[in-house]
C-alpha cells in the first residue's frame, strides 16, 4: 500500500502534540505514605485464654499476650487489654477518646476460631458464642468510628479458620509438640514445652485496613504451650528487627516467609493477608 506523501509529516505532528500534552499536564498525586506524626497511639489487645469449657483453655496464650503487649508498647501504642471478644468491647474501643489523636490503630485478637468467626470465652456446643470477623471492620469503619477515618487500621487475628491441617505429604515423623486453636480437635494432655467542616461527602465503608490472619481458610493455627503461637512469635521477631525501615505490607510478607521454616516436619501453617484497603504505604516510624 502506497502511503500519501504527507503521511510522515502527519505522524510527526501527532507525536509533537502528544509530547506537548505530556509536558503541559501535571498530575497532583496524593502522598505515597500515611502520616505517622502522632504523639499518642492506641491499640486493642484481646486474649481469650480461659474458656467456660476448661478443655478449651489455650495454654501459651499468656505468652502471646505478653509478647504482643511488649511489642505494641515499644512501637508507641497505649494498649487497651481485654480477656473476651464481644461487640461491646469493640464498640467501647471505637469511642476511645485518644482515637482522634492517634495516627493508626492495631487490633490484635487471639482465641479459638472458625472460618468467619472468632469464638468467645463462653463458647460450647450448646452455647454458640461466635463473633463474626466482619463485625470488626464494621465497628472500626467510618460510620461507627469516624475518628479513625483515613488512618491505617491493622488487624491481626490468631485463631483457627477451620479444622484441616495445612500440610500435604510430599516426603517423610509424627510429633505432638504443637497444639492448634481449633475447638473440634482433641486437646493434648498437660505438658510443658509444647509446641472538620459541615460538608457531606461519601467515603468507602471499609478503607485503610490491612489484616493478617494466622492461617488460610479452612485450616488450623498452631501454638506452643511454653512459647505461645507461632504467628505472634514471628510477628515480634520481624517487627523488632525490621519495623524501623519496612512498611506494614512488607513486614507482613516477612512474617509469612518465616513460616517456610516451620519447626514441625508434619505440620504446616501459612498466614494470609486479607482485606487490604490501604491506599498508601504505612511505616510505623516517622521519616518515610
Amino acid at each position: 500500500v502506497k502511503l500519501p506523501r504527507h503521511h510522515d509529516r502527519l505522524l510527526l505532528e501527532r507525536e509533537t502534540e502528544i509530547q506537548r500534552c505530556n509536558l503541559s499536564s501535571t498530575l497532583a498525586l496524593p502522598p505515597l505514605t500515611y502520616s505517622t506524626r502522632a504523639i499518642s497511639r492506641v491499640a486493642l489487645l484481646i486474649t481469650n485464654r480461659n474458656f467456660a469449657n476448661e478443655r478449651l483453655t489455650r495454654k501459651g496464650a499468656e505468652k502471646d499476650e505478653e509478647n504482643m503487649e511488649k511489642l505494641l508498647r515499644s512501637l508507641g501504642y497505649e494498649v487497651v487489654k481485654h480477656n473476651d471478644l464481644t461487640a461491646q468491647v469493640l464498640h467501647t474501643f471505637a469511642e476511645h477518646p485518644k482515637l482522634r489523636d492517634t495516627d493508626s490503630v492495631f487490633v490484635v485478637i487471639m482465641s479459638h476460631g472458625k472460618r468467619e468467626f472468632v469464638l468467645g470465652v463462653n463458647h460450647s456446643e450448646e452455647n454458640k458464642d461466635e463473633f463474626p470477623v466482619d463485625n470488626i471492620y464494621r465497628h472500626l469503619g467510618p460510620q461507627e468510628c469516624p475518628a479513625l477515618m483515613n488512618k491505617p487500621k491493622i488487624i491481626i487475628i490468631q485463631a483457627c479458620r477451620g479444622e484441616t491441617g495445612g500440610s500435604v505429604l510430599v516426603s517423610d515423623s509424627a510429633s505432638d509438640k504443637v497444639v492448634c486453636d481449633d475447638v473440634s480437635q482433641q486437646l493434648p494432655a498437660n505438658g510443658g514445652g509444647k509446641i472538620v467542616d459541615d460538608a457531606i461527602r461519601y467515603v468507602h465503608k471499609e478503607k485503610d485496613f490491612i489484616s493478617l490472619l494466622s492461617s488460610t481458610p479452612d485450616t488450623v493455627s498452631y501454638r506452643r504451650e511454653d512459647l505461645g503461637s507461632f504467628l505472634i512469635q514471628y510477628i515480634a521477631e520481624v517487627f523488632n528487627t525490621c519495623s524501623h525501615e519496612d512498611d506494614i505490607d512488607e513486614l507482613f510478607r516477612k512474617v509469612m516467609q518465616r513460616f517456610e521454616e516451620f519447626p514441625d516436619n508434619t505440620k504446616r501453617q501459612m498466614p494470609t493477608k486479607d482485606r487490604c484497603t490501604l491506599t498508601k504505604r504505612f511505616y510505623l516510624f516517622p521519616g518515610h
